[in-house]
């Protein structure tokens, strides 16, 4: 062997001893550090697992990442003295000693550059706002609140972009509120301390009572005026309250005397008020009652043309109708077909019915319809683009499909065809769409869907696609358009699928809107199988998981091209797999390794050929062994899937698939 390969082989070899001395290096330190923040904190007791002879990694309250500990959860324990000690644990991700009795001011944490969660709430920490937290660029969580922290809040926290919570109440904080602009901040709160001048703009939207307890604070949503003190330019005196009434008399510093208004000016100013007013409110009425005759005249024609269309009555009312009735062909009408365990009701009963629409869809519009018993139901009017060869047909495709039952897929009652008209019925959902859920009213305010319920309907919506492709095995049923719109709640919160198996009534080019869903085989038009359905679903995992919209165009958030598998193949790629994730999840502890798991799940779900993909059978699996799937039981119809609850439902028979054809 050559000089030149020996020196090569003993480089590598040192260079390898290096990273293994230098790992060795970082554990011991991580093993020190806890262990003198243990004999200097835990006077109580509290951490007796904590000793040299067990694994660092098994403590109470320690995680690790590869011997390295990235998470420290001491609540609630009585600790007491600094926090010195662990200012060296760089790999920290998440800190959170909430509710001890640690006091001193907080060390130099400018070394824990992974750190994204940070919790000193409630106890005894003291000094000023600790400097080297805003050199945290990661950080999405930070609470310093019920401490003694004094002196100003400084403007460097705008570094932090990525900030998600800052709470600093009930502190000794003083100063002005700085210009705070982070787009994605949700939980703001600056109550009880000793602040004092105008509220920026850029915080003005929270509640007021995020303020409350600052005197000396003024501006909206505060109702206390800021007053500019000409002695100190720039700079709002000391806030003072709005008048209650615009009528109250104000004092003068300089002039004691009072301004009182004249009777006739009085008497003057309530008549033109008065006029005013009446002249306004004239207006007012003339634009509405044309707005109302109008939308009265237009309505009342729809309704004429809908009452043609739900007329239950075998006998025509008018010659509208009759001439209806003989382009239908041979003078036959459609009728209502409902399914077994459905209460029946005429269509004039849905005419009567007050009606709200729900959103429009690839499939037609649907409505909410209330019926005079207060029953509520869906019904879904299909619209011209639906296709269908010919009555039989579609009385074929609805029978199969009004037998599926099951405690995940929104139930079909009944239909209705003729020529001109398609109507489905189906069971109400008043709880509205995954979609909604994920994207609706985002920004300050937005009650953010959590990492328990986004798991739950990960899995109901699961059960309901695996059922479907379970329940006619010789047609091999798909659902066709699976995505966040078509997955809706139930009154408890339960996912129920809707919109199955309709497809095959739409043509290649219109179903192809939902590209963002659809795997890479049907885009040249072919018709979907089980497994471009997993590929559908593993994207909506992956959109329950970054709170992203899957389409061509994310018009849910930034108007950019979003092609979502690519995306999160792109960053995991670059083992920034936390990047992915929600920005709303950041706020619940302990949950990485679900969302990893179901990361995964998804990823096998988009894999780009079909073979490789799972079943759907397996991905419900998957999907409960995050959690363990406690207590689900078995469904007979499931192939050993578990159902979401103890409803179960009958098993669709090969003979009901019988009078329709695979296609």
């Amino acid at each position: 062997m050559s000089r030149l390969s020996h020196l090569c082989l003993s480089l590598l070899f040192l260079s390898l001893l290096h990273c293994h001395f230098a790992s060795s290096s970082s554990s011991v330190t991580d093993l020190e550090s806890l262990l003198n923040f243990k004999s200097s904190a835990d006077s109580t007791g509290k951490l007796n697992s904590w000793n040299s002879t067990t694994d660092t990694c098994k403590w109470t309250g320690v995680s690790c990442v590869g011997n390295r500990v990235t998470r420290l959860v001491l609540e609630n324990l009585q600790l007491t003295g600094s926090i010195e000690q662990l200012a060296s644990l760089t790999e920290l991700r998440v800190l959170s000693l909430k509710r001890n009795h640690l006091s001193g001011s907080v060390p130099d944490l400018s070394k824990l550059t992974a750190l994204k969660l940070l919790f000193l709430s409630e106890n005894q920490f003291s000094g000023e706002f600790p400097a080297s937290v805003t050199s945290l660029s990661r950080l999405y969580r930070l609470d310093l609140s019920f401490n003694n922290f004094s002196g100003e809040i400084p403007p460097s926290l705008t570094h932090l972009t990525h900030l998600l919570t800052l709470r600093l109440e009930t502190n000794s904080f003083s100063g002005q509120i700085p210009n705070i602009n982070l787009s994605d901040l949700q939980d703001f709160n600056v109550s009880g301390n000793k602040l004092e001048g105008q509220i920026p703009n850029s915080l003005s939207q929270f509640p007021k009572s995020i303020f409350s307890q600052n005197p000396s604070l003024c501006g909206a949503p505060l109702l206390l005026k800021c007053s500019i003190d000409p002695t100190k330019p720039g700079q709002p005196e000391r806030a003072r309250a709005i008048p209650s009434s615009p009528t109250s008399v104000h004092s003068n510093n300089n002039n004691k005397s009072t301004t009182r208004i004249s009777t006739v000016a009085l008497v003057a100013i309530i008549l033109g008020d008065v006029l005013i007013l009446s002249l306004v409110s004239l207006l007012l009425y003339c634009c509405f009652w044309r707005q109302y005759a109008t939308s009265r005249k237009k309505n009342s024609k729809v309704l004429e043309g809908e009452k043609i269309v739900y007329s239950s009555n075998p006998y025509p009312h008018n010659h509208h109708q009759q001439q209806q009735q003989q382009q239908g062909g041979g003078g036959e009408r459609g009728r209502m077909v409902f399914f077994e365990g459905t209460r029946r009701f005429e269509l004039e009963d849905l005419l009567r019915a007050s009606a709200e629409m729900l959103g429009k869809g690839g499939f037609g519009t649907a409505y909410k319809a209330v019926l005079d018993d207060g029953n509520e139901v869906a019904v879904k009017r299909l619209k011209d683009a639906v296709t269908v060869a010919g009555k039989k047909e579609f009385e074929n495709q609805m029978e199969v499909l009004g037998r599926l039952r099951h405690a995940n897929l929104v139930s079909l009652k009944a239909y209705y065809f003729a020529r001109e008209e398609k109507l489905l019925v189906y069971e109400y959902m008043p709880n509205g769409s995954l979609f909604w859920l994920l994207h609706g009213n985002r920004g300050p305010g937005r009650t953010p869907l959590d990492w328990t319920t986004r798991l739950k309907i990960a899995a109901g919506a699961a059960r309901g696609v695996a059922f479907i492709h379970n329940s006619c095995k010789t047609l091999k049923l798909t659902h066709g358009d699976i995505k966040s719109n078509n997955v809706l709640l139930d009154i408890s919160g339960n996912a129920r699928v809707s919109d199955f198996g309709l497809s095959i009534f739409l043509p290649s080019q219109i179903t192809a809107k939902s590209n963002g869903y659809r795997a890479p085989e049907l885009i040249d038009g072919r018709k979907s199988t089980q497994k471009s359905d997993v590929y559908s679903f593993g994207v909506l995992l992956l959109e329950i998981l970054t709170g992203k919209c899957p389409n061509l165009v994310d018009t849910c958030h930034s108007g950019e091209a979003v092609d979502l598998p690519r995306w999160v193949q792109s960053v995991v790629r670059e083992e920034w797999t936390a990047e992915v994730f929600d920005l709303e999840l950041m706020r619940y502890k302990d949950i990485e390794e679900e969302m990893v798991g179901l990361l995964q799940i998804a990823m096998a779900c988009t894999a780009a050929t079909a073979d490789n993909r799972p079943k759907m059978s397996h991905v419900v699996k998957m999907i409960e062994d995050i959690r363990g799937g406690g207590g689900s039981e078995a469904s007979p119809c499931n192939d050993g899937i578990n159902s979401a609850t103890a409803e179960s439902s009958p098993c669709v028979s090969e003979d009901t698939c019988g009078g329709i054809t695979s296609r």
